[in-house]
């Protein structure tokens, strides 16, 4: 079965593709009962030829459905249509965070540190939630991080590991991990825990604090090889504006060994913004 803008699925009208990747098509979609527009995301159909998908599927867009945090985009239905699988998700009208950080990298308009522990102490409360509920996100990266119309961020795609078996594409990174933002433990094709979503996170704090990402390479293998084996540039070697404190928690949240590293999103999330207390304090801000 084919799905195209301009065709319904369920009762949904689908309006316009918006993504597409390894495994989903992201369409805005038009709800008729409740007169709103909704995101819909329609997972690829090979897919469903995975053993148990249907009870997976089922089971974890169940799970997803429950969450409820002022900071994760809200799961508003699920269902079928011949091979075709579907999430229905509410539309957020804003860029991602990848989006963002392309425009100021090419405005050069680095996060100041007021911005920095908004969004991810924000972020890192939602991944704390969702933690505390047994859900591992496993691809955290600034394209499942989005931004409402009002600057509010909103954390993405939970879940959705479980539901196209993560296990089986594990090589490829799409699923497990995006390598820039892969924890070694991923790379080297371990399931990883709240831990590895917590490497993930720093390596977000240390894009958003220098302006790039700690480890890159020409290819995804060569990028989490480097993971796995590099040391981490150190932040302030690349932005010497940063302070001390800040480049703590980035250190911190990226040791290699998940026992270094912060035991919890919350914990992390409460650190940085201790430090960026700290650096606001001797900037006199």
């Amino acid at each position: 079965m084919s799905v195209r803008a301009g065709k319904m699925l369920g009762k949904y009208r689908l309006i316009e593709k918006l993504g597409r990747g390894v495994m989903a098509e992201v369409y805005r979609a038009y709800d008729p009962e409740l007169k709103r527009y909704v995101a819909v995301k329609v997972l690829h159909s090979f897919l469903a030829g995975e053993e148990d998908f249907l009870g997976r599927f089922e089971r974890e867009a169940t799970a997803m459905m429950r969450l409820r945090h002022p900071n994760i985009v809200q799961i508003l239905d699920f269902d079928h249509e011949g091979d075709l699988y579907y999430i229905v998700m509410e539309f957020i009208d804003g860029p991602t965070l990848k989006a963002v950080f392309k425009e100021r990298s090419r405005m050069g308009q680095p996060f100041d540190p007021k911005e920095t522990v908004r969004i991810l102490t924000a972020i890192g409360n939602a991944v704390d939630y969702v933690h505390g509920r047994g859900v591992v996100h496993r691809d955290l990266k600034p394209a499942n991080i989005m931004f409402t119309s009002e600057g509010e961020p909103m954390l993405t795609d939970f879940g959705i590991a479980k539901i196209v078996g993560a296990k089986r594409y594990t090589v490829t990174g799409a699923i497990s991990g995006t390598p820039a933002y892969m924890s070694p433990e991923q790379g080297r094709g371990e399931r990883g825990d709240e831990r590895s979503d917590i490497y993930s996170l720093g390596v977000i704090l240390y894009e958003m604090v220098t302006g790039r990402v700690p480890f890159d390479a020409g290819t995804p293998f060569a990028t989490i090889m480097k993971h796995i084996n590099d040391p981490l540039p150190l932040p302030r070697q690349v932005n010497p504006q940063l302070s001390e404190s800040v480049e703590r928690v980035v250190l911190k949240a990226l040791s290699k060994n998940p026992d270094d590293r912060y035991q919890t999103a919350g914990e992390m999330a409460r650190a940085l913004q201790m430090a960026i207390e700290e650096e606001l304090k001797k900037l006199g801000g």
